[in-house]
């Protein structure tokens, strides 16, 4: 019998086998309506076209799992479309496409420790440090009266991505973001 995972073992980064093609979890959320069985939603890559599709299954669904070699790898710089990345134990280069770093490539910084996912001994993905910090390289000064409730602003990072943070966040501070689904303000480090 095949490797079979259900909607309770589900976890970011998980593979599975739907539709014949395989998917990665990129975000999954158990939901429990008022009426009704739970449900779990989720958010799926397509390893094969790279599209992102939003899916809701009900919970106790079974699929078959599909096995992964997980690598840690040292992002060394990017050229044009191409990103290389050395194995820190055997030095080794390899250069992967845009396309294969997806999402990734927005806070991806010189030297950073990520993790390469490989499927049938290709490189299918690449999955970020749950948390970076990263400096502010440009905000709007806050404005006298928006401190009152949850004001937030757009702040340009070092690394390019452009995420929203509390009007407090001045031009220079080091701050702590949350990779996942686009970055997110955690804290002034």
């Amino acid at each position: 019998m095949a490797d079979v995972v259900d909607t309770a073992q589900f976890k970011n980064g998980l593979h599975i086998k739907l539709d014949g093609h395989v998917w990665r979890i990129v975000f999954f959320q158990h939901h429990k309506p008022g009426k009704g069985g739970a449900v779990m939603r989720t958010k799926l890559k397509n390893l094969t076209t790279g599209s992102t599709v939003d899916k809701t299954f009900r919970a106790g669904e079974k699929f078959p799992r599909v096995h992964t070699e997980q690598k840690t790898a040292q992002f060394l710089y990017a050229d044009g479309d191409d990103y290389i990345f050395m194995d820190p134990v055997t030095f080794d280069q390899m250069t992967l496409s845009a396309d294969t770093v997806d999402d990734a490539k927005t806070f991806l910084s010189d030297n950073m420790t990520v993790q390469l996912f490989y499927l049938d001994g290709e490189p299918a993905g690449v999955e970020l440090p749950t948390t970076i910090e990263a400096r502010v390289t440009a905000t709007e000064p806050a404005v006298r009266g928006d401190t009152v409730g949850n004001v937030q602003k757009p702040a340009t990072l070092e690394n390019g991505a452009v995420i929203q943070v509390p009007s407090f966040v001045a031009e220079g501070d080091l701050l702590k973001v949350d990779t996942r689904e686009g970055g997110r303000y955690v804290s002034r480090v």
